[in-house]
């Protein structure tokens, strides 16, 4: 996948969700106040975020693993498995700060073969999605008292989703053009 096509894709996943936001801002509330709690969310995102993971390091060829990659594959998989057993409560949480950065790993590749100075707007989304994954995988009570606060009124929540929005676009335009 090219940088180009990524950023377009990227930009209008967020932009649709965006968009569902500011056409059923009570749904996404009542959805989002709930979300962190949500264990089936919680075992569809550590599965992403595990399956993800466990892809890249199989296709690791640093030669210092090569012996344990076998060992390190089945114990990753273990602990994700363990993860959902034993460590249910803000499982749902734990599971998007994982997606997350397997996603800013994936930018951050991406942008590495671009010598356009635009690639920083992906690069800087990248380390702040890192940023807050480390932060809600140590305490995911934080990412819950976040959103009760960008959800605390009907005018908040459609003026970041107008933000967001924004952003959304912009990624586009920038894929769309100097991306290429």
């Amino acid at each position: 996948m090219t940088l180009s096509n990524f950023a377009i894709l990227l930009g209008a996943c967020i932009a649709l969700f965006q968009v569902w936001i500011l056409l059923k801002p009570a749904e996404f509330t009542a959805s989002l106040r709930k979300f962190h709690r949500s264990e089936t969310w919680g075992y569809v995102l550590m599965a992403i975020g595990t399956a993800w993971f466990l892809y890249n390091l199989n296709r690791e060829a640093i030669a210092e693993f090569a012996n344990y990659k076998t060992y390190m594959l089945v114990g990753f998989s273990a602990v994700a498995v363990a993860t959902c057993v034993f460590v249910t409560d803000y499982l749902a949480v734990r599971g998007l700060s994982i997606t997350m950065l397997m996603l800013a790993a994936f930018t951050l590749s991406l942008t590495r073969l671009s010598d356009s100075p635009w690639r920083l707007v992906l690069v800087v989304a990248a380390y702040a999605w890192v940023v807050f994954a480390m932060w809600w995988m140590i305490s995911p009570w934080r990412f819950r008292d976040l959103m009760i606060w960008m959800t605390a009124t009907p005018d908040r929540v459609r003026r970041l989703a107008f933000g967001r929005l924004a952003f959304a676009l912009f990624v586009v335009i920038l894929g769309a053009t100097v991306l290429r």
